[in-house]
């Protein structure tokens, strides 16, 4: 069964629509919306980015959450995706609303303050970037770092 209330606000910055919007989803007219199993997988994916949010005191923009598995495998996403279970987010800034701050200050602001599952620094040729992270509650977080520059490679990160 399909959660209906997609404009619920999960945390005072970030609301159930957020991490249902993909430009994949509404090219194709794929129904992206959170199902009620992924909900509070969802809402404690919202509470840490909350608390990055509070942390870094900027906006955040949520460029990809959730993902159902007709999206993941359009976005060639992992078979396993952390994105399907409402569990990762792929996160962007606007520049001109973070005092100069750039992306790689947020992911060195995750690195060093949150107990995440993983850490991407993601980047393409095409000179796109984002930062993709995700958190679990049924077990210990992994705190695994990686980087990737072609969607395809992932290397261990150290900072």
């Amino acid at each position: 069964m399909k959660q209906e209330l997609t404009d619920m606000q999960l945390t005072p910055h970030f609301n159930l629509s957020e991490f249902e919007v993909s430009k994949t989803a509404e090219k194709h007219g794929i129904d992206n919306r959170v199902p009620a199993k992924c909900i509070r997988n969802v809402k404690a994916l919202a509470e840490e980015l909350e608390v990055i949010r509070t942390i870094w005191g900027f906006p955040i923009i949520i460029s990809s959450g959730y993902r159902c598995s007709a999206v993941n495998k359009m976005n060639h996403g992992a078979k396993r995706s952390q994105h399907m279970k409402g569990e990762a987010a792929d996160l962007v800034i606007n520049p001109k609303k973070c005092g100069g701050w750039s992306l790689w200050k947020l992911f060195t602001i995750i690195y060093e303050q949150m107990d995440f599952d993983q850490l991407i620094w993601e980047t393409r040729p095409s000179g796109s970037r984002w930062i993709h992270v995700s958190f679990v509650t049924y077990r210990k977080n992994r705190h695994q770092c990686m980087q990737c520059k072609d969607g395809r490679t992932y290397q261990p990160l150290k900072l």
